[in-house]
């Protein structure tokens, strides 16, 4: 079993940038695939970004150039740096992992899961 728990949550302004971290507990990440996703409010759970265990990664086309999601393995830790951020990024935001490889945003595909952070930009 792998605990995950999200920081790094609040309020920004548009253009500005905030970093999320999602900190492990209970098994070494370094075999998992991980991923964040995150839920606006009256809206569905969308992937954001994912990095498999040999570092690939893939995004959403809506964060591509904005985001960068990164893992330290010795320190358990994802990461997501949010740069040049919009009003349309606010929402809850997931950290999600899986072990092996995945390499793709299917919410179905993850079954760890953290409580979420919230982000919320203001324009």
């Amino acid at each position: 079993q792998v605990q995950l728990m999200e920081s790094g949550g609040g309020s920004a302004q548009a253009g500005g940038s905030l970093r999320l971290s999602c900190a492990a507990s209970g098994h070494s990440i370094s075999s998992y695939s991980m991923a964040w996703f995150r839920r606006a409010p009256e809206k569905k759970r969308e992937g954001v970004a994912t990095i498999d265990p040999d570092r690939g990664t893939a995004y959403a086309d809506t964060v591509k150039g904005r985001f960068t999601i990164s893992r330290d393995n010795a320190k358990n830790t994802l990461y997501l740096q949010m740069d040049s951020l919009k009003p349309e990024d606010t929402a809850m935001y997931y950290c999600a992992a899986r072990q092996g490889w995945i390499g793709y945003l299917d919410e179905t595909l993850y079954n760890f899961w953290g409580q979420g952070t919230q982000v919320t930009v203001s324009s």
